[in-house]
């Protein structure tokens, strides 16, 4: 029997949130997109972005700590020029992001995480930047009454600059609510936001989000969701369908 075969099945999916709980010492997980869609309509462009099997591999490196490595082997970049209709397209691996989640505070309704990560440059020309970028997130998660968890994620990031000149403070908040209908199935709902304080001009971002989960075994969960843009500068709607499984 595996280490963590008792423990309830704990997922960083679906929604932009991260858990609080990590993987059982010594337990893989994973935790991947079949696919997702973003659109994004600006006033010269529209861009659709498709991305194929976005996958995070964990493993449990103790009761609180685990290790995580997300990576997309396909991104598909579709861009319109919405004045002559021409339309341009850029495909290959996305870039990977490693993770460590440690646990540090458990008490009985309020417990807190520290998720220090870095991006790795491996995506393709013109589907990444090409450049490292890291942060630190800290999710906060609160125990409601009638079953129901709020769970807050601060998040700084140091984000490379536009022009490739240097590094700046990337500023991301999210309040996300979510609730067990019945013992398998679960939903949430989420407002997110992000502040890019690039030395171009500062880029903010903000949307709603919403998504189902449902437990087909233990260590086995399906799920999708969709966000939608509460501003110009944020994609219009993005989807997705996921699963996660321990083993």
């Amino acid at each position: 029997m595996a280490a963590g075969d008792d423990a309830p099945l704990c997922t960083d999916r679906p929604t932009k949130s991260n858990a609080v709980c990590t993987v059982p010492a010594g337990d893989w997980q994973v935790e991947a997109d079949v696919t997702s869609y973003t659109r994004d309509t600006q006033p010269a462009t529209r861009t659709e972005t498709f991305a194929f099997a976005n996958t995070g591999l964990k493993y449990g490196l103790s009761d609180n700590t685990d290790l995580q490595l997300y990576w997309s082997p396909q991104v598909e970049v579709r861009m319109l020029d919405r004045a002559d209709g021409a339309m341009s397209r850029l495909s290959g691996g996305g870039d990977a992001t490693l993770r460590l989640k440690t646990r540090f505070y458990e008490g009985p309704s309020v417990s807190v995480a520290v998720i220090p990560f870095v991006k790795m440059p491996t995506a393709a020309d013109g589907v990444g930047n090409d450049k490292w970028e890291g942060g630190v997130a800290l999710p906060i998660s609160l125990s409601l009454p009638r079953g129901f968890t709020l769970l807050l994620g601060p998040e700084l990031d140091a984000l490379a600059d536009s022009d490739g000149s240097g590094t700046h403070l990337g500023v991301t908040n999210l309040v996300n609510l979510s609730h067990a209908l019945t013992p398998r199935l679960g939903v949430a709902v989420e407002l997110w936001s992000s502040v890019n304080k690039d030395p171009a001009g500062t880029i903010r971002q903000a949307s709603a989000d919403v998504a189902v989960s449902y437990l087909l075994a233990p260590g086995f969960q399906i799920d999708l969701g969709a966000n939608f843009g509460l501003n110009d500068r944020t994609p219009d709607v993005q989807g997705y369908v996921g699963f996660a499984h321990r083993f």
